[in-house]
């Protein structure tokens, strides 16, 4: 499972007590750091539950926790622990999609346009270059097709081995998009693919199977 989505679960999971939703909103609309006394007075409970789930929240990444004055008043003593929201996106889709990887590549596409260059061309050529930028983390590995399986795993593409030197793709993350212009959308995701498979030493070769995605990451052992 992505990682990314195994974080919203665990942040939605946080959020099935009700109180603890509750003092989540309040923190969200006070736009503000807030202290557990605050919070405390707004859920009418003990500053210590307060601290309980306020810091269950800290946890699963929805809000931080830091020390400071309010109110821009220096007082004696230690300053009170407060509390804001993070900017973490929460959401699960399972199985992943990608839609955010797919609106890069055209945001680029339509940025980067060169003269003369038809609006598919620039997109392919977006999606190559992100292909490559997602495959730094595959850098100097002995075992390049291993590596890609760890990074497609996070970015939704649930990869697996049929046989050696061979990875395909269960999911598709750009789904249901593919249904809408499949031409189009399996261009981009085999573009992408190439530019991932060029900077690891793997191929990216179509290969479609029912219910997958249709490109497939070869070894080059595997191509001679």
């Amino acid at each position: 499972m992505a990682a990314n989505v195994s974080r919203s679960i665990k942040a939605i999971a946080a959020l099935e007590d009700g109180l603890r939703a509750r003092m989540y909103g309040y923190v969200r609309a006070a736009r503000r750091p807030v202290t557990r006394d605050e919070a405390a007075a707004f859920a009418g409970i003990s500053r210590k539950l307060a601290a309980f789930h306020l810091d269950k929240l800290v946890g699963v990444g929805l809000l931080c926790a830091g020390y400071e004055q309010l109110g821009g008043v220096r007082r004696v003593g230690r300053r009170p622990k407060v509390y804001r929201c993070t900017d973490l996106h929460v959401r699960v889709e399972i199985p992943v999609r990608s839609h955010d990887l797919l609106t890069a590549v055209l945001l680029d596409a339509v940025l980067d346009a060169r003269e003369e260059e038809c609006s598919r061309d620039a997109a392919l050529r977006a999606a190559r270059a992100h292909g490559a930028r997602l495959a730094v983390r595959c850098a100097g590995t002995a075992d390049p097709l291993g590596a890609a399986e760890k990074v497609l795993a996070d970015h939704g593409f649930e990869p697996y081995r049929p046989e050696p030197g061979c990875l395909r793709l269960h999911n598709c993350p750009f789904r249901p998009l593919t249904e809408r212009a499949p031409e189009l959308v399996c261009g981009l995701n085999h573009a992408l693919l190439t530019g991932f498979g060029d900077a690891t030493g793997v191929r990216a070769v179509f290969g479609p199977h029912a219910g997958e995605c249709c490109v497939e990451l070869r070894s080059q052992a595997s191509l001679a």
